[in-house]
C-alpha cells in the first residue's frame, strides 16, 4: 500500500514539475523567436551566421562545464531526499557551488583562449566571428552559478526557481539584446551615411558597410544574452537566501550524519564523468558539424558555382562572394529556430522526470519506474507527433509568416517537422538513463551516430543539388541512432515494455489525422480568403498566411483532440498537466473517453 501511495505522488509529481517546466519552457521558445527572427531581418544572415558561430565554440564548452554537474546534483539529491538523508542534501548545495565556481572560472578562462584559434580556423575564416565569441564568454560563469540552484531545486522536485529563472534571463536577453543590436546599426549606418566610414574604418560601398558592422550587431545582441545570465542568477541566489530549500529544523535533526564532503566530492565528479563525456560528444560533434558544413558549402560554391547561382540566384544580392557560405548558413539557422522549439518544451518532460526515476530505483520501486518510462514517452509523442506533422504541412506559410520568404527553407523545415517527435523524446530518454545509472549509454550510441551523421554530411552536403538540406537529412540519421541505441538500453536495464498502442500508435494516427486536416483547412484558407475579404489581404504579403495558420492550427487543434479522445488515447494522468485537469478526467470518464 505504501508503495502504491508513493508511485501516485511520485507520478503527480512528475507531472506537476514537467507542467511548470513546460510553461516556462514554452514562453522561452516565444520569447527566443520574438529575439531571433526579428534580430536576423536586423543583421541579416550573414550577421546570424556569426552570432551561430559564436555558439558553436560556446556550446562544447558550455557542455563540459555545466550540463553534466546540475544533472548529477538532482540524482544526489532525489536519490538522499527518498531516504531522507538531509543533511547530505545541505552538504552536496554546498560542495556543488564550491566545484561550479571553480569549473566556471575554468570555462570563462576557456573560451577567451579559443576565441582566436576558432575564429581564425574553424568558423568563418577570419575575425569578424571574434566579437560576438568574447561577448559570451562571461555567461559561461554565471551559468554555472545558476545551474547549482537548478539541480538543487530540481532534485527537491521544485521547478519553480528554474522556470522563473528560465524566463527572467529570456526577457533580458529580448530587450537587451535586441536593444543593443539595434544601437550598434544605427551608430555603423549613420556613421557611413556621413563620413564614409564604419567605426572609423573606411567602406568601400554600402555593402561593404554592412559587412563591416553585422559581426559587432551579432556580438551586441550576445551581450544581452549574457547580462540575462547575470540578472538570473542573481535571482536564484535572493531566492535562496530569502526562502531557502523548505527543509525543516525537524528532518535535518532526525537526519543521519552527513557524508565527508570529500567523499561527496568523490561522488559527484565520478557520477558526473559520463554525463559530461555525453554532453562533450555531441557538442564538439555539432562544432565539428557545423564548422565542416560551411568548408564544405564553400567547397561546393567552389566546385559548382553555376549551380550554385542558379539554385540561389537573387538570394546572393548585396552579399560578398566571399560571404555567400556564411549567408546559406544563416539561412539553415533560421529552420533551426523551429526545429528546437517542441524538443525544448519536452526537455521539461525529462528534467522532471530525473528525480521521480532516480527516487524510484532507489528505493528498487520498478513498478513506478516502468509507469515513468511509458508516461514520459507517451506524453512526448502526444505533444510532439501533432506539432512536428503541423510544422512540416505549413512550412511554407511558417516561414513566409516570420521572415517574408520560404524559398530555399521550407523542405529543410519540413524534413524537420517529419522527425520532430524523434527529436523530441531524445532528451527525455538520456535523463531517465541518467536516473537509473546507466549515463554511459547515450556516449556510446553519439559516437556512432557522428561518424554516421558526418559521413552523411560529406556525400549529401557536397552535392550542389542537395547542398545544405544535407545538414538536415544528416541530423534525422544521427537521431535515429542515437533514440534506437538508448531506447533500446533503457527498456533492457529497466526490465520495462512499451505499451506501443498507448504510446506510439494512438498518438500517431490522431497526428496524422490532424495533418491531414491542418493541410486542407490552409489549403482553403490560402485559396478563398483573398477572394471573401480582398480588400483586407491585399494589404501584405504576411497577414494571408498568419489568417490561414490560425484557422489551420484551430481546425487541426479540435480534429486532434476529438479523435484523441474517441480511441480512448488520452490517461487520467496525462491530464495532470492541465489546470482542473482532475476535475475534467472525471467528466471525460463518466463519458468513457479516457483509457
Amino acid at each position: 500500500m505504501k508503495s502504491a501511495k508513493s508511485t501516485k505522488a511520485a507520478s503527480q509529481s512528475m507531472m506537476n514539475g514537467a507542467m511548470v517546466l513546460t510553461v516556462s519552457m514554452i514562453l522561452v521558445k516565444i520569447i527566443g523567436m520574438l529575439y531571433k527572427i526579428p534580430l536576423t531581418m536586423m543583421i541579416g544572415d550573414v550577421g546570424r551566421g556569426y552570432f551561430s558561430n559564436a555558439f558553436n565554440l560556446y556550446s562544447p564548452i558550455y557542455a563540459i562545464a555545466i550540463t553534466g554537474l546540475p544533472v548529477v546534483v538532482s540524482r544526489m539529491v532525489s536519490e538522499r531526499m527518498a531516504v531522507e538523508r538531509y543533511k547530505d542534501v545541505r552538504e552536496i548545495r554546498r560542495v556543488a557551488t564550491r566545484v561550479f565556481l571553480l569549473v566556471g572560472i575554468v570555462a570563462f578562462i576557456a573560451i577567451l583562449a579559443l576565441a582566436y584559434p576558432y575564429a581564425m580556423r574553424y568558423s568563418t575564416g577570419d575575425l569578424k566571428a571574434l566579437p560576438a565569441i568574447i561577448a559570451i564568454a562571461p555567461s559561461l560563469f554565471f551559468c554555472c552559478l545558476m545551474s547549482i540552484y537548478r539541480g538543487y531545486y530540481e532534485g527537491l522536485r521544485n521547478m519553480y526557481p528554474s522556470a522563473i529563472s528560465q524566463v527572467i534571463e529570456a526577457l533580458c536577453k529580448l530587450v537587451l539584446g535586441l536593444s543593443f543590436a539595434m544601437l550598434v546599426m544605427r551608430l555603423g549606418t549613420a556613421e557611413y551615411e556621413n563620413y564614409g566610414t564604419v567605426f572609423g574604418k573606411a567602406a568601400a560601398s554600402g555593402v561593404y558597410a554592412n559587412s563591416m558592422i553585422f559581426p559587432w550587431a551579432a556580438a551586441a545582441a550576445i551581450f544581452g544574452i549574457t547580462i540575462g545570465t547575470l540578472v538570473g542568477s542573481v535571482f536564484l541566489i535572493a531566492r535562496h537566501v530569502f526562502k531557502g530549500d523548505g527543509i525543516a529544523k525537524e528532518q535535518l535533526l532526525s537526519s543521519p550524519e552527513p557524508d565527508s564532503r570529500k567523499a561527496l566530492r568523490k561522488e559527484m565528479i565520478q557520477v558526473s564523468i559520463p554525463i559530461v563525456l555525453s554532453s562533450v560528444v555531441l557538442n564538439v560533434t555539432n562544432l565539428i558539424d557545423n564548422s565542416n558544413v560551411q568548408r564544405l558549402l564553400k567547397l561546393t560554391f567552389a566546385k559548382f558555382p553555376e549551380i550554385m547561382q542558379q539554385i540561389y540566384g537573387s538570394g546572393f544580392a548585396n552579399i560578398l562572394d566571399e560571404e555567400r557560405a556564411t549567408s546559406i548558413w544563416g539561412l539553415y539557422n533560421r529552420t533551426l529556430d523551429f526545429r528546437t522549439l517542441i524538443p525544448t518544451i519536452i526537455t521539461a518532460l525529462g528534467v522532471s522526470a530525473l528525480p521521480v526515476i532516480s527516487a524510484a530505483w532507489t528505493l528498487r520501486e520498478r513498478d513506478n519506474v516502468q509507469k515513468t518510462i511509458n508516461a514520459v514517452i507517451r506524453v512526448a509523442m502526444m505533444i510532439s507527433l501533432p506539432a512536428g506533422f503541423g510544422m512540416a504541412v505549413l512550412s511554407k506559410e511558417i516561414m513566409t509568416l516570420f521572415y517574408g520568404t520560404a524559398e530555399h527553407t521550407g523542405i529543410i523545415l519540413v524534413i524537420f517537422g517529419l522527425f520532430t517527435w524523434l527529436m523530441a523524446v531524445s532528451a527525455p530518454i538520456v535523463s531517465m538513463l541518467q536516473g537509473i545509472g546507466r549515463a554511459d549509454v547515450p556516449v556510446k550510441t553519439l559516437i556512432i551516430a557522428t561518424a554516421a551523421k558526418l559521413g552523411a554530411n560529406y556525400l549529401l552536403v557536397s552535392d550542389p543539388r542537395i547542398n545544405v538540406n544535407g545538414a538536415a537529412i544528416g541530423t534525422v540519421i544521427f537521431f535515429v541512432i542515437v533514440v534506437a541505441g538508448n531506447l533500446y538500453m533503457l527498456l533492457r536495464v529497466s526490465k520495462t515494455k512499451l505499451k506501443l498502442t498507448s504510446v506510439l500508435w494512438k498518438p500517431l494516427f490522431c497526428a496524422a489525422l490532424c495533418a491531414a486536416g491542418a493541410w486542407l483547412a490552409n489549403s482553403l484558407a490560402m485559396r478563398f480568403l483573398p477572394r471573401l475579404l480582398p480588400s483586407f489581404f491585399d494589404g501584405g504579403t504576411r497577414l494571408l498566411p498568419l489568417a490561414a495558420i490560425c484557422l489551420a492550427m484551430g481546425f487541426a487543434v479540435v480534429i486532434y483532440i476529438v479523435t484523441m479522445l474517441l480511441m480512448k488515447a488520452v490517461t487520467a494522468d496525462d491530464l495532470e498537466f492541465l489546470p482542473k485537469g482532475k476535475k475534467i478526467g472525471k467528466t471525460l470518464a463518466k463519458h468513457g473517453l479516457l483509457g
